[in-house]
């Protein structure tokens, strides 16, 4: 009999990222991160296909992922698309492969508020406000932003555009400069990524999954890669996969992510929405 902890050492662990990172991404991730850790996985493969998501959730991700590498080997691959966030928590990977069109980069920080006041003027709605500090209700959708608010969220979205050059950066080997002069939003293909040191090799998943085999000694032929994912709901799992209920999935995804960052800044890029 062969013990789950010692079959693990002879398996690549599986972790695949898509979609906006939110909240939900976040708790899966690392819980699927504690299991990798819990049963001595060798070596991690970490598929990202995502647009990117919020801050906090992102650098806790790509924390965790830092930490463990320097315990076991750890593989990002890119899919369709890895950009913004997604790059962010593929820096906690110490190897990072793209396909030749992967889109990527779109490295930035963005923070959207709304103004509907000429249009709640038509209609004839108001809103009264008591607060506690002239910019309790900074970003109200009511009114236009102040000149001393908009230098205040400047500054914020600034400092957190800061942390994100200076992870690539470290993680990449790169000069905070040298990071900076493509870190303006842009984004670019993966092959382009190679040539500015975002990615260390071209490839498909497969390639990445019989590179990571290759990292920790392990026969690329013949070694399991075992995906750790979370239990589907109910619905989902009668529903099936079905490409109709893929669209309705992404997009109540997308609504629910929209409607819980409202005003938070965003590590995002946003593709054909």
């Amino acid at each position: 009999m062969i013990w789950p902890f010692r079959k693990a050492r002879k398996q690549i662990a599986r972790i695949e990222i898509t979609g906006a990172i939110a909240s939900a991404t976040r708790q899966r991730v690392l819980s699927a991160l504690k299991i990798v850790e819990e049963k001595k996985y060798p070596a991690l493969l970490l598929r990202i296909d995502s647009p990117g998501g919020t801050v906090g959730d992102s650098q806790e991700i790509y924390s965790a992922l830092k930490r463990l590498s320097e315990k076991i080997s750890i593989v990002a691959s890119f899919g369709n698309i890895s950009a913004s966030g997604g790059v962010y928590i593929s820096m906690g990977a110490k190897h990072i492969m793209a396909n030749p069109g992967t889109i990527t980069g779109s490295i930035g920080v963005i923070l959207r508020g709304n103004n509907l006041e000429r249009l709640l003027d038509k209609i004839g709605v108001s809103f009264k406000t008591i607060k506690s500090g002239p910019y309790k209700d900074i970003l109200a959708f009511d009114r236009p932003l102040t000149e001393s608010e908009q230098n205040i969220l400047q500054e914020l979205i600034d400092n957190s555009y800061q942390q994100f050059v200076e992870t690539v950066a470290t993680s990449r080997n790169l000069a905070v400069e040298t990071v900076k002069s493509f870190a303006d939003g842009r984004i670019f293909t993966g092959a382009q990524a190679l040539e500015l040191g975002i990615v260390d090799k071209l490839g498909t998943e497969e390639e990445a999954r019989r590179w990571a085999a290759e990292l920790v000694g392990l026969d690329p032929e013949k070694t399991p890669c075992i995906t750790l994912e979370e239990r589907k709901p109910l619905l989902g799992r009668l529903l099936g996969n079905s490409a109709a209920l893929v669209g309705i999935e992404s997009s109540l995804d997308w609504v629910e992510f929209e409607l819980a960052t409202s005003g938070m800044p965003l590590w995002l890029y946003r593709v054909g929405r």
